[in-house]
């Protein structure tokens, strides 16, 4: 046999692995797009958990409760295997090893106040720095100053479970340019009679602020 053709066989380059393909991010983050109307944030209300089946056990709702902190209020059960425990009621980043927690604080700030959509690449705290999932995040608004997020998780079919995250990649999104982003909300009406003077305007008593609904748990697919 030639040898030069065994050097050619031995010294081959090995076919770089196919990408893996994560369930549950593409698919969340279509559905939200198609809740946006005229370019809009979706509003929580809108949200039906039929139009995320199939993908449910990794979506969760999570509602900003300090900078940089966001608390599970409603977790699929695949975050709950990952994580060890029942998320509800806890911050996000319990998902997260200690030194990447302070930037996905720095992510969900970007999401809730830009706002913007943001992936993640996820890789294991133990293993060999392969990412074994990824993490989309989207703001929703809410109408009782509530500030909340939509995200999905999608795993690895090998993902280790009960592990926890830190950051390989990030992306970000803007959902609208500077100048939308910048662009003051009209100013309400003065009447004659007072034109000529400034007035301090409420938009809601403070005193008669209506209590936040619970809510809803999803259900199954």
């Amino acid at each position: 046999m030639d040898l030069k053709f065994l050097e050619l066989v031995r010294f081959r380059a090995s076919p770089a692995p196919a990408p893996v393909v994560f369930d549950g991010p593409p698919q969340v983050r279509a559905y939200w797009e198609g809740l946006r109307r005229a370019g809009a944030i979706p509003m929580r209300a809108a949200l039906d958990p039929r139009g995320m089946s199939g993908v449910l056990d990794r979506v969760f709702l999570a509602e900003r409760i300090g900078r940089g902190v966001a608390q599970v209020r409603i977790a699929g059960s695949a975050l709950g295997e990952i994580g060890g425990m029942d998320l509800r009621g806890l911050p996000l980043t319990v998902l997260f090893c200690a030194e990447a927690r302070d930037l996905v604080g720095q992510v969900i700030e970007q999401v809730l106040h830009a706002p913007a959509v943001a992936e993640l690449d996820l890789v294991p705290d133990r293993g060999n720095g392969r990412v074994i999932a990824q993490l989309v995040l989207m703001p929703l608004a809410d109408g009782q100053d509530r500030r909340l997020v939509l995200g999905a998780f999608g795993f690895a079919p090998d993902a280790l479970r009960r592990c926890r995250f830190k950051v390989a990649r990030r992306r970000e999104e803007r959902l609208f340019d500077r100048s939308e982003a910048a662009e003051p909300a009209p100013a309400p009406a003065l009447s004659a009679r007072r034109a000529g003077h400034l007035t301090l305007v409420h938009a809601k008593d403070q005193g008669g602020r209506s209590p936040r609904r619970p809510l809803p748990e999803f259900s199954g697919p």
